[in-house]
């Protein structure tokens, strides 16, 4: 992955392998580095997300692997709990493309649009910690804002089923079987436009 040599280095991700490894390395690894946060470690999350996903939306693989992914801020700048979004879609978008990045950059937005919209939807106390860090609940013009952004829809998707995917224990399936669906999403996001699926 190119890395700079300065600690906390924005990292962008070259290929389906290493963004393979760095899947791989969320295993253990934690949304807050003390382990005090979500109840399932980043790689158990990222796999329930994107089953769920998955399951939700079968034909829609840019969605499925923005849950994949949609966490990997906190691998690439652990304790970054404001900006990890944005990490996450720096990294991921030369490989995955604009909408996959859109997305895994939108589902911070999104919880906060939710709670704005759906004040009694319960949130885990992590993601409840984390709001205020986050621009806390979205005001009038925000929410506004935000229903207008194209993809906003899926990103509400996308962030249900990110509250969903913290269940201890869930068998979600294994890494590797989202390398194809990995191989694909980013074989279409290095073709010229207008040449879809």
């Amino acid at each position: 992955m190119e890395l700079s040599s300065r600690p906390g280095a924005q990292r962008s991700v070259g290929s389906v392998e290493e963004l393979m490894e760095l899947l791989h390395s969320c295993r253990g690894a934690w949304d807050t580095p003390d382990r005090s946060g979500d109840p399932v470690d980043l790689h158990d999350h990222a796999l329930q997300t994107a089953h769920l996903l998955r399951r939700s939306h079968p034909a829609d693989k840019e969605l499925q692997v923005a849950g994949l992914v949609h966490d990997l801020g906190h691998v690439l700048r652990p304790g970054d709990d404001a900006g990890h979004a944005d990490t996450a879609a720096r990294a991921v978008r030369p490989l995955l493309g604009e909408r996959v990045a859109r997305l895994v950059q939108l589902h911070v937005a999104a919880k906060r649009y939710l709670s704005a919209v759906e004040p009694d939807r319960t949130l885990s106390p992590q993601s409840a910690r984390t709001l205020q860090a986050q621009g806390g609940v979205m005001g009038p013009d925000e929410v506004a804002a935000f229903t207008r952004d194209p993809q906003a829809e899926d990103a509400v998707v996308l962030r249900q089923a990110d509250d969903a995917g913290k269940v201890v224990g869930l068998d979600a399936g294994v890494m590797d079987d989202w390398r194809p669906v990995l191989e694909l999403v980013a074989d279409r996001a290095c073709r010229p436009s207008g040449h879809g699926w």
